[in-house]
């Protein structure tokens, strides 16, 4: 194991720090385990507390449409009170934090999203100074029922661009974060003249899943006014839906490209 040694707020010979995760993935709503590791430096110190934050570095697009590079964090959780670390010595705090169900999602099928990138943040407060340490990769994988949606926009020919996070909440929406994940997809060949892409979100919670859909057209009025469509499922009934099916339905509203056209 290679300590990383806090230089930044504590001086030559502080403590040094690793967090380690007891898996490489997680979903949203599931557990994140793991262990801050620390090795005392050349003199004891007094841990006020230590801090595990939960950050999302991707293109965030604010209210004015102007989208910049953020690091978000969307989750902050004490995972340590105070303490005395020796000098020298090896300890190690043990953690579990619970993921917002709200989660983004940072990879898919074992990829990652583009411009999409999680971690944690360790953060050790020694002498009423806080030293912010790198970020550890997380990477969170789709729950179950949101990976039928993907894998139905995927099986209709759809290719995922990149993903953002927007600042703000969706319409009549209960959100937890101050954020909503939009992933974009690339249309089909036989769609693209009409579409130029479709946006997904998923809003979930322990009951189940809200999918918002939005088309967005290739050239102005090829598309309806409302080019949206909302999908509120229960995580066992998302399982069971033919989202195939269900999404096909919607495009054909869209586009007039019915089954016999394309098979959507």
């Amino acid at each position: 194991m290679v300590f990383k040694r806090i230089l930044g707020a504590f001086g030559v010979g502080a403590p040094s720090v690793d967090t380690v995760l007891s898996g490489p993935r997680v979903e949203p709503g599931g557990v994140l385990a793991g262990d801050v590791r620390l090795k005392g430096g050349d003199f004891d110190a007094h841990i006020e507390h230590i801090t595990l934050g939960l950050v999302a570095h991707a293109q965030v697009v604010p209210e004015d449409d102007v989208p910049r590079p953020d690091d978000d964090e969307f989750l902050r959780v004490q995972v340590s009170g105070p303490f005395t670390l020796r000098a020298g010595e090896e300890l190690a705090v043990p953690f579990e934090i619970e993921m917002p169900w709200e989660s983004p999602i940072s990879e898919v099928r074992g990829g990652r999203l583009a411009e999409m990138a999680l971690g944690v943040r360790t953060e050790l407060a020694i002498a009423k100074a806080v030293d912010k340490g790198d970020l550890d990769p997380l990477a969170v994988e789709p729950l179950p029922s949101q990976m039928r949606v993907l894998e139905a926009l995927l099986s209709l020919g759809f290719q995922v661009q990149a993903a953002e996070l927007e600042l703000g909440y969706n319409f009549g929406v209960s959100q937890e974060l101050p954020f909503y994940q939009v992933i974009a997809f690339a249309p089909p060949p036989r769609l693209a003249e009409v579409v130029d892409e479709v946006d997904l979100t998923f809003v979930a919670d322990p009951a189940g899943l809200l999918i918002i859909l939005d088309a967005v057209e290739h050239v102005a009025g090829q598309l309806p006014a409302d080019a949206g469509a909302r999908f509120q499922v229960g995580h066992e009934e998302a399982l069971g839906t033919d989202w195939d099916a269900e999404l096909g339905r919607w495009l054909a509203g869209l586009t007039g490209h019915g089954a016999a056209q394309g098979a959507i």
